[in-house]
């Protein structure tokens, strides 16, 4: 019996180490099996620009005759057309590969179904749909940009255990230090960071990811009148910014140019309350990360943000802290 389920996880797993680096393009893990089930090769998207997944795994292969019998494995339709390298579907063809499992679809108009097309007019037997939600979930970002043509968005803030964010004119460290670790973790695995312009100068952030290993995000600041002093944070070189001019009413127009001008696939909004509650208000989210310091009152200050439409996922307990995961349930 084939388990076309535990090379499919282990494709998941290898692409997961693309993580940060590979935006705009998707995470992708391949591997080649033999007929015994044996692995000949493995690889996957190492960064944006480098060699697609398949490509790494069938160069893995020592001897290339092998592939004649193999069975390749890929979380996400080989592509189709000429990018930063050639198409993957021709690459498999031309290298006799008899068998292709696949987890889901490429959403992308220029693949959408055309990668699995080359290789079943070359006579190869393809399956479609092994673990696809997990593949979906691996690629959310991805996902969302070219179904719905928007970043994905994921919504962050710390609050006290009675529901503040920090008090006007002064400084409040509301989650605990293992817990600011992991938020730069998160930091490195988006493309982008964004606050508002009263948090760019009110609390001078750097929005790096400074305690990790990992690439810094493009940081966004959403500006509507107030001027940003020159000496702030966000003007150091550790990465780019861009100021975008908005008075929100309604609309996010501005943002969503930007981000498809410059295929910017998945923004970590970071606050303050009045940003975060408009990305509330307009339904513009697909996942928010709540910390809750559970030992931490302040009795008065800067109400957190109230979040709507929104379906509990996942309770994380770090330190002292409580993190909760939402998503939208209109996303």
């Amino acid at each position: 019996m084939i388990h076309h389920e535990r090379y499919m996880q282990r494709c998941l797993e290898l692409a997961r180490k693309g993580i940060g680096y590979t935006a705009p393009n998707p995470m992708v893990g391949c591997v080649i099996v033999d007929m015994n089930q044996n692995i000949l090769g493995e690889g996957y998207h190492e960064h944006y620009g480098a060699p697609h997944a398949e490509v790494n795994a069938i160069n893995a292969v020592n001897d290339k005759n092998l592939l004649k019998n193999a069975t390749l494995y890929v979380n996400l339709e080989p592509c189709a057309h000429y990018g930063k390298t050639p198409p993957c579907a021709n690459l498999i063809v031309e290298m006799g590969i008899p068998r292709v499992v696949i987890g889901m679809k490429d959403p992308h108009e220029k693949v959408a179904g055309k990668g699995i097309d080359i290789l079943q007019q070359a006579g190869i037997e393809v399956i479609v749909g092994i673990e696809e939600n997990a593949c979906r979930e691996i690629n959310k970002r991805f996902i969302t940009f070219h179904e719905k043509h928007r970043p994905y968005i994921i919504l962050k803030w710390a609050q006290s255990a009675d529901g503040f964010i920090g008090k006007l004119g002064e400084k409040i460290k509301i989650s605990h230090a293992e817990t600011d670790v992991l938020v730069h973790r998160w930091r490195s695995e988006e493309q982008a960071i964004l606050i508002g312009s009263r948090t760019a100068i009110n609390d001078n952030p750097e929005l790096t990811v400074r305690w990790v290993k990992g690439k810094n995000p493009i940081r966004i600041i959403l500006h509507s009148t107030t001027p940003l002093p020159h000496d702030l944070r966000i003007w150091n070189n550790d990465s780019l910014t861009h100021v975008i001019q908005t008075s929100f009413n309604n609309s996010f127009d501005a943002l969503l140019d930007f981000c498809k001008s410059n295929q910017i696939i998945s923004v970590l909004v970071e606050g303050g309350a009045y940003t975060l509650q408009q990305f509330i208000n307009a339904g513009f989210w697909d996942e928010a990360r709540v910390i809750t310091n559970t030992e931490l009152i302040l009795h008065a200050g800067v109400k957190a943000p109230t979040l709507t439409h929104a379906h509990l996922i996942q309770t994380i307990s770090n330190a002292k802290d409580i993190i909760q995961i939402f998503h939208c349930k209109e996303s």
